[in-house]
């Protein structure tokens, strides 16, 4: 039978888990579980507890519980860049997941550049990080070194490489764009381009160049018959890459990009050109985030599973934290999505 609550106090600095429970009527033990594992406890416990906790002005003492368990309940995930939304819903559904489990998640953003990865993998381990969601395999060896050294679990994400000898929860970019790259082909296109981001350092952005390149082989075609562009992943870039692919002496009737970002900037650029797309020029993306969907035309791209990505990362991190083991990769399927931004070669 539960315990009759009592009169809330003052609210005051110093309350305690035991404050807590006498207020919530419940032991100390389920306030415990509301605060770190609050799935296991029933709604109406919780209600309870929470409105203590508030009335109190109650914080935990994480770095005393940190002390006790080894653990501070707190992961760490970085991403190359969080100015487009292509990471957003993975990130989202990660830290939902966590968060049921009582786990806090810090977030910080490498912009591509692999020595501040490494001193933002440094940073977060050095402020208490159980373990860490990264983005693909491409770092520096003693970024690698640092983790094993410290025996930090580490997930990648956006990857699927069964021959990496580290866990990866994502997808085969090479073999989700080669299925693109092969609908274009489809299409009857010859003249082809590929607007990507840096592959140097970045495995998702070489995968995909070479997915592209296994379509055209299979066609009996060959690099020669493929141009590419390097250059950032803003909307900006995409379409200044756009413009300079358009200008060439064989300017390609369709253009494939590594992601939705910039095949956007491509569309809107063919738009201030008076390229009409498709009918003109074909365009293709990567992702399937919201902006595919709102461009005119509709964007045919590679539809990512984010949101799953990120909540089977999050139960492998917790897991690996948990038991000690070294994990298993998963690999989760892409599907094309066909809307009005491809159409048959000109």
């Amino acid at each position: 039978m539960p315990k009759t609550p009592h009169r809330t106090p003052s609210p005051s600095s110093s309350a305690t888990l035991a404050d807590v429970s006498k207020v919530a009527g419940v032991s100390t033990a389920t306030v415990s579980r509301c605060l770190n594992s609050p799935s296991q406890v029933s709604p109406s416990t919780r209600e309870r507890v929470m409105k203590a906790v508030d009335d109190l002005g109650y914080a935990p003492n994480f770095g005393a519980q940190a002390l006790a368990a080894k653990r501070t309940n707190t992961f760490g995930a970085i991403v190359p860049t969080m100015e487009n939304a292509i990471f957003a819903r993975c990130l989202q559904a990660l830290q939902e997941a966590l968060a049921e489990q009582g786990i806090t998640l810090l977030v910080a953003s490498s912009s591509y550049d692999r020595d501040l990865e490494e001193t933002q993998i440094r940073n977060l381990v050095a402020r208490g990080a159980d373990a860490l969601f990264l983005i693909g395999h491409d770092r520096t060896p003693s970024s690698y070194r640092f983790l094993q050294q410290r025996q930090i679990p580490v997930v990648a994400a956006w990857v699927f490489e069964p021959q990496e000898p580290r866990v990866s929860v994502g997808f085969d970019n090479r073999k989700a764009m080669k299925m693109i790259a092969a609908e274009v082909l489809a299409h009857g296109h010859q003249r082809l381009a590929l607007i990507t981001g840096e592959r140097a350092g970045n495995d998702r952005a070489r995968q995909r160049y070479e997915g592209a390149m296994d379509a055209l082989r299979a066609k009996g075609m060959t690099a020669a018959d493929l141009q590419v562009v390097e250059t950032g992943y803003s909307i900006t870039q995409g379409g200044a890459a756009f413009s300079q692919l358009m200008q060439s002496a064989m300017p390609p009737t369709a253009v494939m990009c590594g992601n939705d970002v910039l095949a956007a900037g491509a569309i809107g650029m063919a738009r201030k050109l008076g390229i009409s797309v498709p009918q003109d020029v074909s365009i293709t993306g990567f992702d399937d985030i919201e902006i595919a969907e709102i461009v005119t035309p509709g964007l045919t791209t590679v539809h990512v599973p984010h949101r799953k990505m990120g909540r089977h990362a999050a139960a492998a991190l917790i897991a690996m934290r948990n038991e000690g083991d070294a994990g298993e990769s998963i690999e989760l399927e892409t599907r094309l999505v066909r809307r009005g931004s491809l159409g048959t070669a000109p």
